[in-house]
């Protein structure tokens, strides 16, 4: 078995996701897409701190972009311009290519009852409501959890001693027929989904396309691969949220295949598997902050193997407890994780809310500060924000009001 450095490791699996590239001369559709053709997802996620999860990867990879760029492809559809993106529980929620969707019939079909406990309760009790619910859809065509309850009560009037539903109930069986397929999301307003039926949000084509759980998650595997460069069967594993029982076979398929490549790497504690033809490039330059959401490094014990960075995301923290704040982004510069910073962008007065900086031990603090002015700086452009102000919070704060001044 072939012996990589942890270093190489590093730069293998920052060029797999788009890091180490000058930023293209306009950020536009096509920039947007080969970003997504190496993340192959991006994480959806309601916490609105800064900006949206899947708007920061690709800005993260190409510099400031348009965000309706990414609206169009994932929400919007006609026949010049193809809906290229769809929703559904890939890495948690997520935006993936329409063409994968196929890929995740079979846990469809695992959530048939829904992805919670809730689900079956409610079915326990309302039986009719997925069939009403798709009726009501059928009818009125996209509609948000609220508007599919609304027009329960307006227009299918019915005895109360029939009801067994309520606003929740309505939107507990909206995320079930979307677990299981039948609905899928034409758009979102307000970061509301609004559900349609899959027919009317996937081409033919795709909704025809039938794979068997194991080929399905063979291609699993090796966009995940692909999309990680060099990683651990858990690595490769959480990506798509797979089960050990599914990738093991598949990964011996694809190491016969000579898709993978089994490697050890050095101070890794577990065998590795390395993508035929990834690149490991001399050295990684450039910088770019790093929701808790992106891609790069979700899989914190990933994270924390790859740049012995330890990184845990503290919303659910209470605020006594947080050790670095509510919302962290990671700050990468030159091919490492070198500081971290708690953000908030207050709209109201455009001002990039550093509440907190904190740098990693032995770096050279000056330029970090330097380095990450300057990001913050492009980030308060992208999202058309006035002024970066810092807080007080952590050992980089001074250093880094003194840059930014």
């Amino acid at each position: 078995m072939r012996t990589m450095t942890a270093a190489g490791a590093r730069r293998t699996a920052l060029a797999a996701q788009g890091f180490g590239a000058a930023h293209p001369s306009t950020a536009n559709r096509r920039a947007l897409q080969r970003v997504l053709e190496r993340t192959r997802l991006l994480q959806l996620d309601s916490v609105a701190a800064v900006v949206r999860a899947h708007y920061a990867p690709v800005f993260s990879r190409i510099g400031g972009y348009d965000r309706d760029l990414l609206d169009e492809l994932a929400w919007s559809h006609n026949a010049r311009r193809p809906r290229r993106l769809v929703e559904y529980w890939a890495h948690e929620a997520a935006l993936m290519p329409v063409e994968d969707w196929p890929l995740l019939r079979w846990r469809m079909d695992r959530y048939r009852h829904g992805r919670w406990g809730g689900a079956k309760r409610v079915l326990e009790h309302s039986p009719r409501l997925p069939k009403d619910v798709l009726e009501v859809i059928r009818e009125f065509g996209a509609c948000t959890a609220g508007e599919v309850e609304r027009h329960l009560e307006l227009e299918r009037p019915r005895s109360k001693d029939h009801w067994g539903w309520n606003y929740s109930d309505t939107k507990v069986v909206c995320e079930l027929l979307f677990a299981t397929g039948e609905l899928s999301v034409d758009k979102r307003v307000g970061f509301q989904r609004y559900y349609d039926l899959t027919e009317r949000v996937l081409p033919p084509e795709v909704l025809a396309r039938s794979v068997d759980e194991p080929d399905a998650v063979r291609e699993l595997v090796s966009h995940a691969a692909d999309a990680l460069g060099i990683a651990t069967e858990p690595d490769l594993r959480d990506y798509y949220r797979l089960q050990r029982t599914q990738t093991e076979p598949a990964l011996a398929d694809l190491v016969d295949a000579g898709e993978l490549e089994p490697v050890q790497v050095t101070g890794w504690d577990r065998p590795a598997y390395l993508r035929t033809g990834a690149r490991t490039p001399r050295a990684v330059t450039g910088s770019a902050l790093l929701c808790p959401f992106d891609p790069l490094i979700f899989c914190r014990p990933r994270t924390e193997r790859l740049f012995d960075f330890h990184y845990r995301i503290e919303i659910y923290t209470p605020e006594p407890q947080r050790v670095h704040g509510y919302y962290v982004f990671p700050f990468l510069l030159d091919g490492e994780l070198v500081a971290r910073v708690d953000l908030r962008a207050d709209r109201g007065t455009g001002r990039l809310l550093v509440p907190g900086a904190f740098a990693e031990p032995g770096r050279d603090e000056a330029r970090v500060a330097a380095e990450l002015a300057a990001a913050l700086r492009a980030m308060a452009d992208w999202l058309e924000l006035d002024t970066v102000v810092i807080g007080e919070r952590g050992d980089l704060a001074a250093e880094l009001t003194r840059a930014t001044g």
